[in-house]
């Protein structure tokens, strides 16, 4: 049995204004392709697939074409989370009809842990897999409010209602793999922030919880799980050094800061014998350590790049020079322009624009450096708003009206709250 994980497909997203839809849909594509070619019996998709709660109509269309042509496919099951991007509710809404289909979707925690653990069958019926598919756990999914609450006893009954909510789904999944009296692998799926992820500037990867402790350890995941497909973190990585607890990362590159970067989705494989060569394309990597029950056959597929991106920074020399050479290979690159020169230059824009006139180029962005010292007087070591997160605007806000610095901690962790609390709200449920 070959599983496909994936993650962070962020339908509908813009770079600056400028829409990505072609993109999305050569990626479904290519993906759909991939599948067939590699024979996948089992796709799971780690949420955020969509960039937003409230989903444009053509970015719902590129995900709903996706499904059918899956139910039309070899792959068996799709199961799909919501990650903190999307609706819960309105992913969960057709989720009676898709199962019809063979697509399960979880689109938020439920009372009952039950209700997020997939018994999925092989084509004859017989079970062969077991999904807990656990979705973006919210602040108050995991957690209630008390009175008289310290930062630290919220943070720790963060991580507390985390490790207690995976120990559930995975005892849950543990009871039905003995009542089917078969040595059938269990998968878990998430969407989190470990400890120690890596991020990229300007991903837009958010933080999901208040507090220190807001990224979770791999040690808080039960060793039941064979395989835990995560999302959040757009960087492909491995947890902990483990082969089986991995990001697939975002299939995109979501920003500049990734424009370098190579995406992947993750192949497991439970049946593949050890030592055996990965499917044509793909990378093999070194098997996970043994456990007590089965340990599949990890490997990657390279996501080809649709849409280059390239970041140019330096004094105008450099950036125009770069700009000839992207013009001379007839690049159709979507450029992000850094001006880092001495000199001011106030038709910065003027020159870019003659320079990519009559290419298959655009420039998405501008940023000049030069300019914005010279406006600002070199205010706050040069920053600007675009170089600062909410936090330091809010902590510049309370310097600026003498806030005095005893009640800055308490003030910073309840603005922190209340960002969360409206990242969180689902505005597709009422």
């Amino acid at each position: 049995m070959k599983i496909l994980h994936t993650s962070d497909w962020h339908l509908g997203r813009a770079l600056y204004g400028r829409k990505r839809y072609e993109e999305f849909e050569a990626f479904l594509a290519w993906l759909v392709e991939t599948i067939q070619q590699n024979a996948i019996d089992v796709l799971l998709v780690a949420g955020d697939v969509f960039d937003t709660s409230a989903p444009s109509h053509r970015a719902q269309a590129l995900y709903y074409r996706f499904l059918c042509r899956m139910a039309a496919s070899s792959c068996r099951h799709v199961v799909v989370i919501a990650g903190n991007h999307d609706s819960p509710s309105f992913l969960n809404a057709p989720r009676e009809l898709l199962k019809a289909l063979d697509v399960h979707v979880v689109g938020h925690a439920s009372e009952d842990p039950e209700d997020e653990v997939c018994v999925l069958a092989d084509a004859n019926g017989a079970p062969e897999l077991i999904v807990c598919a656990v979705p973006y756990l919210r602040d108050r999914d995991i957690r209630v409010a008390e009175a008289g609450e310290t930062i630290e006893d919220k943070e720790r009954k963060l991580i507390d209602g985390i490790r207690a909510h995976y120990a559930a789904v995975a005892d849950v999944a543990m009871k039905k793999r003995a009542e089917i009296n078969a040595a059938i692998p269990i998968v878990a799926m998430g969407h989190l922030f470990t400890a120690g992820g890596q991020t990229v500037d300007g991903d837009g990867v958010r933080e999901l919880y208040i507090g220190s402790l807001a990224h979770v350890s791999a040690g808080i995941f039960p060793d039941a799980f064979d395989y835990l497909a995560l999302g959040h973190l757009h960087v492909p990585q491995k947890v902990g050094g483990s082969e089986t607890m991995r990001y697939s990362g975002s299939p995109l590159p979501m920003g500049f800061g990734e424009a370098t970067q190579q995406k992947s989705v993750v192949i497991v494989d439970f049946q593949a014998p050890s030592g055996a060569q990965a499917a044509s394309g793909t990378h093999s990597l070194p098997e996970c350590a043994p456990s007590a029950h089965r340990h599949p056959a990890i490997s990657l597929i390279d996501v080809p790049v649709f849409q280059k991106l390239e970041r140019i920074q330096g004094d105008w020399p450099d950036i125009s020079s770069r700009i000839l050479e992207l013009s001379a290979a007839d690049s159709r690159t979507w450029l992000e322009i850094i001006y880092q020169g001495l000199e001011v230059m106030g038709d910065l824009r003027v020159r870019l624009d003659a320079a990519i006139d009559g290419t298959g180029m655009e420039i998405l962005r501008v940023k000049n450096n030069r300019i914005i010292e010279r406006v600002l007087g070199q205010i706050h070591d040069q920053q600007t708003l675009d170089d600062l997160s909410t936090n330091e605007v809010f902590e510049r806000c309370l310097a600026a009206h003498q806030v005095p610095p005893a009640q800055w901690p308490a003030l910073l962790h309840a603005h922190q709250e209340i960002l969360a609390s409206l990242g969180e709200d689902d505005r597709q449920a009422e």
